[in-house]
């Protein structure tokens, strides 16, 4: 039998080990759980449950989105509706492929107003022309963009080649594909699948994806803007996650593309329709005003009067619409010139076969467009370096090839 100062010495040392590993305890770092956010909505079912261990990173992304928030299930977005192919998967019957007429189920509105949209049938037929579409698709589009979808398809396109169409042109213009529903178009384009978020469809770069590049480089005059300049100062500071019909200039005080050509700020419409509050047909060669010239600049003025007095925004109309005749004017001699040459016989009528035609095809598809966007966008060195430098430069080339033409077919 052990004697007392045996035990209390036991007793002893076992209180100071334990006192020690409480200290030593004490001085290890911890790691802090973070809890789900407000916005945050955790999934579940078996959808949930079985792609959470397969495509995990589509479930976050539906946790974090507004469909989650109100409650929508994945089955509401992947169920079949009409005239769409059905197929079998773990129980369930759903959709072989989701398309705008899913989307419009709920948001029939925004369905409608892009249908009006050069985002919708006109982006496709851009480069495949007509074929792709019904007499009555036809029809409806014609109404809004008169020559857009009743077209060829698009020689430049075919004579890159298919791969180069596939994966480049269509990489852009499927926002307006005819789905085989009868359908027109995806939203994905510009709200991600899963996310399904305004969030991202006012970043500047989601339009940029497609409007980018020399012959519709928004985005470089966006961000070469003051517009893009304090967006990129600001951005932290903005509630991007506002709704559409609510939006103040409190949540964004400065614009993005979404906000002057779509968004509903303090109160202005909301609209899908891009080409709603524009006054000129810029992309075309020669730019002339839209039918709908003084509505759209009138939409456009409203929204420009939430930051700027009219005086500023008078004037600076004038200028753009004064950069769009000079250019118009440059172009016109450009048209003017390979005219003559076709007349003169010294040009083929096949496309794209000689390097002129190249030359005029980036005079007005490239620097013609780009120093016009420019003008109406805030880009001064797009309106100057990027545009009329290269306008006279390429005309200036076009004469000299002219010439050249003109005196071997004198000899």
């Amino acid at each position: 039998m052990k004697s007392f100062k045996s035990i209390f010495i036991s007793v002893f040392l076992g209180i100071v080990l334990i006192a020690i590993v409480l200290i030593l305890n004490a001085k290890r770092p911890t790691v802090e759980v973070n809890q789900p956010s407000a916005d945050f909505v955790r999934a579940s079912g078996k959808c949930a449950e079985c792609h959470r261990r397969t495509t995990s990173a589509v479930v976050h992304q539906f946790e974090r989105s507004e469909h989650a928030k109100h409650g929508v299930s994945c089955l509401d977005c992947h169920k079949a509706v009409e005239n769409q192919e059905t197929q079998a998967h773990r129980g369930f019957t759903i959709a072989q492929h989701l398309t705008a007429k899913n989307c419009s189920e709920c948001h029939s509105t925004e369905y409608s107003q892009f249908l009006r949209s050069r985002h919708a049938a006109p982006a496709w037929a851009a480069v495949s022309g007509a074929k792709d579409f019904t007499a009555e698709q036809i029809a409806f589009a014609e109404k809004y963009h008169k020559g857009a979808v009743e077209r060829p398809a698009n020689s430049l396109a075919i004579i890159e080649g298919e791969s180069a169409t596939i994966v480049g042109c269509y990489g852009c213009h499927d926002i307006g594909k005819p789905n085989s529903d009868g359908s027109i178009g995806n939203c994905t384009s510009c709200h991600a699948r899963h996310s399904s978020s305004v969030a991202l469809a006012r970043e500047p770069e989601t339009c940029g994806q497609c409007h980018m590049g020399p012959d519709h480089s928004q985005i470089e005059i966006y961000h070469e803007s003051k517009h893009g300049v304090l967006y990129n100062a600001q951005k932290s500071e903005m509630n991007l996650k506002a709704p559409p019909k609510s939006l103040t200039t409190a949540d964004m005080s400065v614009p993005t593309c979404v906000t002057c050509h779509l968004s509903g700020l303090d109160g202005l419409n909301v609209t899908h329709d891009t080409t709603e509050r524009l006054s000129y047909w810029l992309f075309a060669s020669i730019s002339d005003k839209r039918p709908t010239y003084q509505q759209g600049q009138d939409a456009m003025k409203e929204t420009c009067l939430k930051c700027h007095a009219t005086t500023q925004i008078e004037r600076y109309y004038q200028e753009a619409e004064q950069v769009v005749i000079d250019t118009n004017s440059k172009i016109s001699e450009a048209v003017t010139l390979m005219q003559s040459l076709r007349e003169e016989g010294l040009l083929t009528e096949t496309p794209f076969d000689e390097p002129i035609e190249f030359i005029y095809f980036d005079l007005w598809h490239y620097y013609g467009r780009t120093a016009k966007h420019g003008a109406f966008m805030g880009g001064a060195d797009f309106v100057q370096w990027h545009g009329n430098y290269e306008l006279l430069l390429k005309m200036t080339e076009m004469k000299k090839i002219a010439q050249e033409l003109r005196q071997n077919a004198t000899k």
